[in-house]
């Protein structure tokens, strides 16, 4: 019996948009929320770049990443796709 996984991996911004730096324990509750939701998760804390355009302008991002693999199901890519919208706000 074969089974399907899918991996999601949440990138997280280290600083809002006026440069300062996003609490530690809001990087620490998106990380459990997750643990608390799938039962485990890896935190990159090695920082990840991000480059996006807006118009002619280049945006630079200090990123970490969670990564989390489980079943692949509609629930789990639902849960997450609402996980991701509020943590961008």
């Amino acid at each position: 019996m074969s089974s399907k996984w899918r991996r999601f991996e949440v990138l997280l911004p280290l600083q809002f948009n006026d440069g300062r730096e996003i609490p530690p324990d809001w990087l620490a509750d998106a990380v459990l929320e997750i643990v608390d939701h799938f039962g485990a998760a890896s935190y990159e804390t090695q920082k990840v770049e991000g480059h996006w355009r807006q118009g002619e302008v280049v945006y630079r991002d200090n990123l970490a990443k969670i990564v989390v693999d489980v079943a692949d199901s509609a629930a789990y890519r639902n849960w997450m796709k609402q996980y991701k919208a509020r943590w961008k706000t």
